[in-house]
């Protein structure tokens, strides 16, 4: 059937309700690769996207891009497909619908989204060469399994340290070097974001860029896994359809960040709302993790709520780390020593089997430059 004849059918068929205005895809198990791109090139012909998922068993095809209603007629009949599923959320590629098993993300020796609750630590901001390395290699002493760092800070004021940028990422990849810990850091605009996809090895888009619909789409578009921060007052479906806007660029490896939400509660910078943890998981397949520091802005509340987020399920935490908090460059007053961490890991080590989950250290060799983070998800 040729572009013009498939799309002319389409037309047709737009104002007849009882067609799908979304849907999903589920093949049989026993299609072929030519079957699942069989079904994704009769999507494209359409002019439609198609988002391709393979599952444990069963790979869903999703289809995005359609403006109203398709006719399951052009794909019920084609080879392998098994059924055709209406989809009842406005996200399709972050529910569960279309992906019934949990997607893992890995980065070089580190799945995240597994049995294994992951850690990432390191100070809020990269300050010097020198400060940066001396954090990472206490934190992957104490097992850590990622490094975290900002090179680009979006501050509330215009007279707050920003960040070191490009010479910042530099340093980020000398700690990865020095260390073999792969490196998580912000971008916050397109610049930044080409940046960070040369030199890190997992994307963070912040809070505040949650609802940046032009970063969202250009992550979307990068071969990196992206952290997606949680916005100050962000609800659940708003915080799913931001990571629709990354997965439908293409990028299927979004790991949600619950980072705390703006309330009237003065004892703590944010509320650390946990109970998006468990509604995250009923509904999507995503990983999501927690950032306590943020979450709270208080050392003292950081290893009681690192603790309560894997007792309620997170798939991971990034947590900051300083060893002279009080001369920090940024949020000095939320970051643990080191001591601190390395005592909060053995904890955690003892927490996750309570709850099913696993915590090991981290790689103790450095591997070099070259990142497994252009892996597909899981």
């Amino acid at each position: 059937m040729s572009n013009e004849s498939v799309n002319s059918a389409a037309r047709a068929h737009c104002g007849f309700r009882a067609r799908l205005s979304a849907m999903l895809i589920v093949m049989s198990a026993h299609a072929t690769p030519e079957d699942v791109e069989r079904v994704c090139k009769r999507i494209e012909e359409l002019g439609f996207k198609a988002h391709a998922m393979p599952g444990a068993n069963r790979t869903a095809i999703g289809l995005t891009g359609n403006p109203g209603p398709v006719e399951p007629g052009f794909f019920e009949d084609l080879p392998g497909v098994a059924e055709l599923i209406p989809v009842t959320h406005p996200y399709k590629l972050v529910s569960r619908e279309l992906k019934p098993d949990n997607t893992e993300i890995r980065i070089r020796d580190v799945v995240i989204g597994g049995p294994e609750v992951v850690v990432m630590a390191g100070p809020c901001a990269v300050e010097s060469e020198e400060q940066t390395i001396r954090i990472a290699e206490k934190v992957r002493a104490a097992g850590a399994h990622l490094l975290r760092g900002g090179a680009f800070k979006p501050r509330t004021s215009p007279y707050s340290f920003q960040g070191l940028g490009l010479q910042g990422l530099k340093i980020l990849a000398k700690a990865r070097e020095e260390t073999g810990l792969p490196v998580v850091t912000e971008a916050v605009d397109g610049e930044s974001m080409e940046l960070v996809e040369k030199y890190a090895d997992i994307i963070q888009l912040g809070a505040r860029n949650m609802q940046n619909y032009a970063l969202l789409k250009q992550a979307g578009k990068a071969r990196k896994p992206v952290v997606l921060k949680r916005g100050m007052s962000a609800t659940l479906e708003e915080f799913f359809l931001a990571a629709e806007y990354i997965m439908s660029e293409g990028n299927y490896q979004v790991i949600m960040c619950e980072r705390g939400i703006r309330t009237f509660a003065d004892h703590t910078r944010n509320t650390l709302d946990l109970s998006i943890v468990p509604a995250v998981k009923r509904i999507s397949h995503l990983p999501i993790i927690v950032d306590p520091s943020h979450g709270t802005g208080k050392r003292h509340k950081v290893a009681p709520m690192s603790r309560a987020s894997v007792a309620v399920g997170a798939d991971g935490l990034i947590i900051e780390v300083h060893d002279q908090p009080e001369k920090a460059l940024s949020d000095g007053p939320q970051a643990l020593l080191p001591e601190a961490f390395e005592s909060l890991m053995e904890e955690l080590r003892q927490l996750a089997p309570v709850v099913r989950r696993t915590i090991t250290t981290s790689c103790k060799s450095p591997v070099g430059t070259s990142s497994g983070a252009h892996s597909p998800a899981r």
